[in-house]
């Protein structure tokens, strides 16, 4: 058997038009899913949310050390919110309650985790803006 030989333009444009809706109508099924923020469900309960929440906390306080800043660090209580986001990796959105110089806070932290190479960076932690 020989390769399909398309013999007109007519038929070419035939072909390229139905694989091009094809691909956009998949596409349009997965909007808002692939790559789209996603919130995690039971927070208080999680333990591996609670662990990045720690993790996050602990980095702050190991880089105001490093930073030899007058600052007094955090104390994790825990984390009140989540979303995930699948990167190169899975990224993290956490909105985590601690205490600072005795009085509850509100902190916000972006973390990467990429479990293949066993690894987590925290990428930001400030204040909530809210």
């Amino acid at each position: 058997m020989g390769a399909l030989l398309i013999r007109s333009p007519a038929m070419t444009l035939t072909i390229l038009l139905v694989t091009v809706t094809s691909l956009s109508i998949g596409a349009e099924s997965y909007r808002g899913m692939v790559g789209g923020r996603k919130e995690i469900e039971n927070v208080k309960g999680n333990e591996e949310v609670q662990e990045l929440g720690k993790f996050s906390v602990d980095e702050y306080n190991q880089r105001l050390k490093l930073k030899k800043e007058e600052e007094e660090g955090l104390e994790f209580v825990e984390v009140v919110g989540a979303e995930s986001q699948v990167v190169a990796g899975i990224k993290y959105y956490l909105k985590i309650s601690a205490i600072q110089n005795g009085s509850p806070r509100m902190f916000d932290s972006e973390v990467v985790v990429k479990p293949w190479l066993r690894c987590k960076k925290l990428l930001n932690f400030a204040p909530t803006s809210q």
